[in-house]
C-alpha cells in the first residue's frame, strides 16, 4: 500500500541534499568546535558558514543567531531570558491564547515566578487584533510574544503591525516563526527575537535557532560559554550544518514550493468542504501555503486519523506535541469551536514530495471514512 504523508507541520523528512552535507560531520569531520587544532577549526568554520546562511535568510547579522536544540528551547530562551534580563523594568508579558504549548507553558512558569501574563483572545480565523494588543499594554509591560503563523490552523498573523506597536511603546517583541520560516517570506522590521527549527524545513531534528537583536536574554544553560555565552554546551555541528543546508535550499525553492503546495492545499480543502457538515478552520487566504485544517460534524478526529492511516494517509488532529492528549486543541477552542467540534478537526500539512495524485486519492478516501464514522457516531444519532 502506498504511503501518503500529509503531516509536515509535525516534522519533515530530511532532504537528501541536507543529509549529504551532514554526513562528513558524523565521521571524518568530527572535531569539537572549541578545540584549537585543525579538527576543531574545521568544525568551527562549518558552524560559522551555517550561521551566515541563516542570518542572510533573515537579513540579519551572523552575531544575531544563537543555535539551540530546537524551537522549544529557542522559545524558552526568548521568553524566560528576556523576562529575567528586564525584570527591573517590569514584570508584565503579553502573548496569545493560540501559541504553541512551549510558549504557553513557559509563560505559566514565569507566572509562578512572579511575572504577570496577559493571554490575548483571537477572532474566528485566529487573528490577533492591534486593538486587543494596544489595550493589553501596561506601563510595566516588557515583552510580547505572538507567533508568525499558527501551527494548527495555518493562519498567518499581522506580525509587522503588531511588532510596530510594541516598538513604539518600548516593548520587546518575540515571534515563534517555526512554522513560517522557509514557507513564506518573513518581515523582520521591529522584531527583537525570532525562533526557528530545522526539522520543519527538511532539516534534522534536535537543532534550532533564536534570532536576537536589541536584547540580551539571560541564558538558560551555563557552562563553557558557547554561542557567545547565551547557550553553553558542545555544539551539534552535524545538526547545525544540516540546518544551514536546509535553510539554503528553502530560500532558493520557497516560491516554487509555495506555489505547488498552495495549489494542492486549495484542491484538498475544496474536496473536503464538499462533504456535508464540514468546515474550514483558519483564514481561507491568509494562511500557510501547505496547511489545510477542516472539522467534520458528528465525528472524532482521532478516529478519522486512524482510519485514514489504514488507507495509507498520515494526517493529524493538531500539534504533534500534544496530539496524544485527550483534551481538545486549545487553538480550536480559542477560535470559538465547541469541545465536540474541536475533537472533530483534522490537520493536513503538505510537503515537497506530495503530488496531485496523492491529493486526489486523499479526497476520495476522506468522505468514505467520514461516512463510516458518522454511522457509528452517537452525536449523529442525537443531533443529526
Amino acid at each position: 500500500m502506498k504511503k501518503i504523508y500529509l503531516d509536515h507541520a509535525a516534522t519533515t523528512p530530511v532532504d537528501a541534499r541536507v543529509l549529504a552535507a551532514m554526513k562528513p560531520f558524523f565521521s571524518s569531520k568530527y572535531g569539537n568546535a572549541s578545540s584549537l587544532h585543525s579538527f576543531g577549526t574545521e568544525a568551527a568554520k562549518a558552524i560559522d558558514d551555517a550561521r551566515q546562511i541563516i542570518a542572510d535568510s533573515l537579513r540579519a547579522e551572523a552575531s544575531e543567531i544563537i543555535f539551540t536544540s530546537g524551537g522549544t528551547e529557542a522559545n524558552n530562551l526568548a521568553l524566560k531570558g528576556a523576562a529575567y534580563a528586564n525584570r527591573s523594568k517590569g514584570k508584565h508579558i503579553i502573548t496569545t491564547r493560540i501559541e504553541h504549548h512551549c510558549v504557553i507553558e513557559a509563560c505559566r512558569w514565569l507566572e509562578r515566578q512572579g511575572f504577570e501574563v496577559s493571554y490575548l483572545p483571537v477572532d474566528k480565523y485566529g487573528f490577533v487584533s492591534r486593538q486587543k494588543l494596544e489595550r493589553a499594554i501596561r506601563d510595566d509591560t516588557i515583552l510580547a510574544s505572538i507567533m508568525y503563523a499558527n501551527n494548527e490552523i495555518g493562519t498567518t498573523e499581522p506580525v509587522s503591525e503588531l511588532a510596530e506597536i510594541c516598538k513604539s511603546r518600548g516593548i520587546y517583541f518575540h515571534t515563534d516563526a517555526v512554522q513560517a520560516y522557509g514557507k513564506i517570506p518573513l518581515e523582520m522590521k521591529n522584531i527583537d527575537m525570532l525562533s526557528l527549527s530545522a526539522h520543519k524545513l527538511y532539516g534534522p531534528k534536535g537543532i534550532g535557532a533564536l534570532f536576537v537583536r536589541n536584547v540580551k536574554p539571560e541564558p538558560l544553560l551555563h557552562g563553557g560559554g558557547q554561542e557567545r555565552g547565551f547557550r553553553s554546551g558542545t555544539e551539534n555541528v552535524a545538526g547545525i550544518v544540516g540546518f544551514g543546508a536546509a535553510a539554503s535550499i528553502a530560500m532558493r525553492e520557497m516560491k516554487k514550493d509555495a506555489r505547488q503546495q498552495s495549489m494542492l492545499r486549495d484542491r484538498l480543502i475544496k474536496g473536503c468542504l464538499k462533504i456535508e457538515n464540514s468546515f474550514l478552520n483558519g483564514h481561507p487566504k491568509q494562511r500557510l501555503p501547505n496547511n489545510a485544517n477542516v472539522w467534520f460534524r458528528f465525528i472524532e478526529g482521532e478516529s478519522l486519523v486512524l482510519m485514514l492511516d489504514d488507507k495509507g494517509i498520515a494526517a493529524s488532529t493538531g500539534s504533534a506535541c500534544s496530539s496524544k492528549s485527550l483534551e481538545p486543541s486549545h487553538v480550536l477552542l480559542a477560535i470559538g469551536l465547541r469541545h465536540e467540534e474541536a475533537h472533530g478537526s483534522l490537520r493536513f500539512s503538505l510537503g515537497r514530495q506530495n503530488t496531485r495524485q496523492e491529493i486526489d486519492y486523499t479526497i476520495k478516501a476522506i468522505p468514505e471514512a467520514v461516512e463510516r464514522l458518522r454511522e457509528m457516531s452517537p452525536f449523529k444519532k442525537r443531533y443529526g
